[in-house]
């Protein structure tokens, strides 16, 4: 047996020698100077030799850096973390020019809170040097200033990357060089390179090698290859892969593996010459990379200074996450772009999305560094006010068409399914019955159906308001529907006799007693006239568990299952705007306040209003996107509504009602778990067969506990 003899600077390529040791099963000496200095061995080797003295669990053992197994203070920015693609105004051969350039950007992005900083390809020596990469001086030059751009950025607690062309065992790379706080902490050479037309970089440059190595810095041995991920130990969920230009427009992108091996930010440094309709085209192509890869994307482009001999370039800069632009630079501008990014919200798409398999191999190297995450106020993203409202001023009727025959097309289906013709809703006056009504209405419309074979009841009790009273009627007559009105008043008083209940105690069992009337009303109707119940309850209102159970809890059928309360209004809105014949009655019903109408009215005004008692449905409707869609946390959802309510509601009321609705929301499942079919038309549904598995017993009180320490 003979043992094989590797300096220590070899140490670097962990992968290498871990492949070597393993295959080989030889001890290998590690010399420093020229001297022995230590031995490694393969484990089963070591376990025969000292194992009785030095037991190791093999159990437990795991090929994790060191690094990774020390410990650092954590950060929590909510997943906010604020990154920035720099332009420069190169000069082309000038590496000193281009450095300053380059430390002036750094600069000032540090101070203004940037900590992922990317700038174009080949920003050191700038990317249309041609034959000139290939001088010794340049290259000379090169290496030297990348040393002065590590002195420079002592202290300076920013990851940025430069694009520069590097020479490692005499082959020339066009590298992207990730340096943070004085270190190169790693080079990852491109890997397509183009060979075609104006992009003839095979006259210079090879592609990245298939495995990794090292590469020797000023003297310094630096990870180099296209299988690195960098990862911010104080925040672990930032892990940073690297790719150049060509790599995003081919079919096996580096930042497709990089992404797949945990990084959840893709830097890419690009010199994309423009074209007509090139900008429409690299949008959507970052855009999908960003989307596929559930990443947070910067691409940075070179415009000014960039030799037009040839081709122009326009610095066009974009920084996309999970399919969404950002932030985009105007063409031949020459602009500095930022954006906030949201590591939270990408982890929770990849651990939603499980056929994104995040399973790294050995291959790949994961180099650390440790960056200070602070949360800031100033966080460059705007949220809606109304997430499940679109965008823009006044109504989009197209969305509105396609959400109604969304509900519509389940409905449909359903009443094709059991062979039956007539449907009946009950009808209050209120908003969720109205978009209730209008759905069926749509269905019969679209089947060829008798509207007539629509019957909507209405069932007034102690607290029907005239107001509403008269719009029910007037909306089914201007529909064409069959209307019946029954009034379940004697019925209500009759049962809390029987139950033994005063009338003048006002609580949840007299209120609960009149809507569990109308239901089994509209239940006995149904079956007595064979139709099918369509139920009314919204999503805001489902969960919080604003109904009652087994009351309007229930239905055969329910439409606006998925429907939130601003979504609902926003419907009946643009229904109005379309028909112009039920257009004054949907308007009045919109402006009724919400209520239940289950306490007595007063003098036929509504008494009782809801957003008095569960809180104003805008916040509310907020609380579940942001809760339901990503898992934020309260501790998340309360920093990003103070920034979106800021002058509408206080911290102290966003606080307030934030607390009720989780509250709510836990106390109530057991009503969402046995909730009737009902179609779901948008991202966040309650569904207890598909979209929300809780156990009703499940306990919340961590999550108020942690909105009480807010």
């Amino acid at each position: 047996m003979r043992a094989k003899i590797i300096p220590i600077t070899a140490l670097r390529d962990t992968v290498k020698i871990d492949k070597e040791i393993n295959e080989t099963h030889e001890p290998m000496i590690v010399v420093k100077n020229g001297v022995g200095d230590f031995v490694l061995l393969p484990i089963d080797m070591f376990d025969e030799r000292f194992g009785a003295a030095y037991p190791i669990n093999h159990e437990t053992r795991a090929s994790v850096p060191q690094t990774l197994l020390e410990k650092e203070e954590q950060d929590d920015p909510l997943g906010f973390v604020k990154v920035g693609c720099s332009s420069l105004d190169i000069a082309i051969g000038n590496i000193s020019h281009n450095t300053e350039e380059i430390k002036k950007k750094v600069k000032k992005a540090y101070d203004e809170g940037v900590k992922i900083l990317a700038f174009q390809e080949l920003a050191l020596s700038g990317y249309t040097a041609g034959d000139m990469f290939l001088n010794a001086s340049i290259i000379k030059k090169v290496e030297e200033n990348i040393q002065k751009l590590c002195d420079f950025s002592h202290g300076l607690d920013i990851f940025f990357v430069v694009g520069a062309p590097l020479l490692k065992d005499g082959a020339l790379y066009n590298c992207a060089v990730a340096i943070h706080d004085g270190k190169v902490l790693g080079v990852v050479p491109k890997t397509h390179i183009p060979e075609y037309g104006e992009f003839y970089e095979r006259r210079y440059f090879r592609a990245a090698p298939k495995e990794n190595g090292i590469i020797f810095l000023n003297g310094e041995p630096v990870p180099f290859g296209a299988k690195i991920v960098f990862f911010d130990r104080r925040y672990p969920n930032l892990k940073i892969g690297l790719e150049i230009c060509e790599d995003a427009w081919v079919p096996d992108s580096p930042s497709v593996f990089s992404s797949l091996s945990g990084a959840s930010v893709i830097v890419n440094l690009s010199a994309s010459n423009e074209v007509v309709g090139k900008k429409e085209y690299r949008e959507k192509l970052i855009s999908v990379n960003s989307s596929k890869c559930r990443c947070a994307y910067l691409y940075a482009d070179c415009g000014e200074g960039e030799s037009t001999t040839d081709c122009v370039y326009a610095s066009h800069h974009i920084i996309a996450e999970d399919g969404k632009i950002l932030k985009a630079g105007q063409l031949f501008e020459n602009q500095d772009i930022t954006a906030d990014i949201d590591l939270e919200k990408l982890i929770h798409e990849r651990a939603k999305t499980t056929s994104f398999d995040v399973s790294s191999s050995g291959e790949w190297l994961y180099v650390p560094f440790s960056m200070k995450l602070p949360l800031r106020e100033d966080i460059e993203r705007a949220y809606s006010r109304n997430p499940f409202i679109p965008k823009g001023d006044g109504v989009d009727l197209e969305r509105v068409s396609t959400i109604i025959k969304m509900q519509a097309a389940g409905l449909e289906r359903r009443l094709k399914a059991i062979h039956c013709k007539k449907a009946v809703v009950g009808l209050s006056g209120g908003l969720d019955s109205t978009l209730a009504l209008l759905v069926t209405v749509e269905a019969f419309k679209h089947l060829g159906y008798d509207l007539q074979g629509i019957t909507s009841i209405t069932m007034p009790a102690f607290g029907t308001s005239k107001r509403t009273h008269d719009n029910a009627s007037e909306l089914a007559e201007k529909l064409g529907v069959s209307f019946i009105e029954i009034n379940i008043k004697k019925s209500v008083v009759q049962h809390l006799e029987d139950i033994g209940h005063d009338d003048k105690v006002k609580n949840n069992a007299y209120e609960n007693a009149q809507a569990r009337e109308r239901t089994q009303v509209l239940m006995d109707w149904a079956n007595d006239n064979g139709s099918l119940l369509v139920g009314t309850g919204d999503l805001s209102e489902l969960c919080i568990g604003w109904c009652t159970y087994n009351g309007d809890h229930m239905s055969m059928y329910g439409v606006n299952a998925s429907i939130p309360k601003t979504l609902v209004k926003y419907l009946c809105k643009g229904y109005a705007i379309m028909h112009e014949e039920v257009a004054d009655c949907l308007n009045d019903i919109i402006d009724t306040p919400i209520s239940p109408e289950l306490l007595p009215s007063n003098n036929g005004a509504i008494e009782q209003k809801t957003e008095d008692i569960v809180g104003p449905y805008e916040l509310l409707d907020f609380f579940i996107y942001h809760f339901l869609r990503f898992s934020y946390s309260p501790k998340k959802i309360y920093f990003i509504a103070k920034k979106t309510f800021a002058g509408i509601y206080s911290p102290e009321e966003i606080k307030k009602w934030l607390r009720d609705f989780l509250r709510r929301f836990f106390a109530n499942q057991f009503k969402r778990s046995c909730l009737p079919d009902g179609p779901k038309v948008g991202t966040v549904s309650i569904s207890p067969r598909g979209d929300l598995r809780m156990p009703s017993d499940f306990n919340g009180q961590e999550f108020l506990q942690e909105v009480d320490e807010l």
